[in-house]
């Protein structure tokens, strides 16, 4: 297995699974080459068994390995709730393999022998939606501390406030004065940090349903 070249907490990390050592040992010598840090397996039982870090990045996975294949790796890791993008590299792929892959979430699916620019173009594709995803799942769990400083009542007010209903109809519906509505719209504006109503309906957009 092989190990990270640096340190450096926030930097993106490619992580390889190959069952073909001399295969991990040209990716890693090209990443290192543009400055992108690797870690390297020989097996996805391998890679499952480890303790990956905390940064963002993106898996390279050969398909056809012993034990678990890339295919039965990518399957495995979405169970898990692992939601590190993947890039196919294999020898041994065919439409079919492709077809699957990109189906569960792939971002890329290569052929070898593959140009290093295209590889390369790959892995930075990978990463950098990585790093979308977690600025993404920053910000959630930013909306969801917030909405939950909101009383039951001011929850009911800000799913019909972002349902497109007017003040009338919400104290209609809840069966309440509309002063008391507007009383706790603002509250729940305030703690929601909503500048304005598509503010908030972005912020809402990002709580995860179940949270909501």
């Amino acid at each position: 297995m092989g190990v990270a070249t640096s340190g450096i907490a926030d930097s993106p990390i490619t992580i390889l699974v190959d069952d073909d050592a001399t295969v991990r040992d040209a990716l890693e010598e090209l990443l290192n080459s543009v400055g992108i840090d690797t870690m390297s397996f020989s097996s996805g039982q391998e890679l499952l068994d480890a303790k990956l870090p905390d940064r963002p990045g993106c898996l390279v996975l050969d398909v056809r390995m012993p034990g678990l294949s890339g295919l039965d790796l990518q399957h495995v890791l979405a169970t898990k709730g692992i939601l590190t993008p993947i890039v196919f590299l294999t020898g041994h792929g065919d439409i079919a393999m492709g077809v699957q892959a990109m189906k569960a979430g792939a971002v890329d699916f290569l052929t070898k022998p593959v140009r290093d620019q295209t590889f390369l173009d790959a892995v930075s594709t990978a990463i950098a939606n990585d790093v979308a995803r977690r600025a993404a799942s920053t910000v959630s769990r930013k909306n969801v501390a917030l909405y939950e400083t909101l009383t039951p009542r001011e929850r009911e007010v800000l799913r019909l406030v972002v349902s497109g209903a007017i003040n009338k109809q919400i104290a209609s519906d809840l069966g309440i004065s509309e002063i008391t509505v507007k009383l706790h719209r603002s509250n729940m504006m305030k703690k929601m940090n909503a500048r304005s109503i598509s503010h908030l309906f972005n912020v809402w957009q990002s709580l995860p349903v179940d949270s909501r």
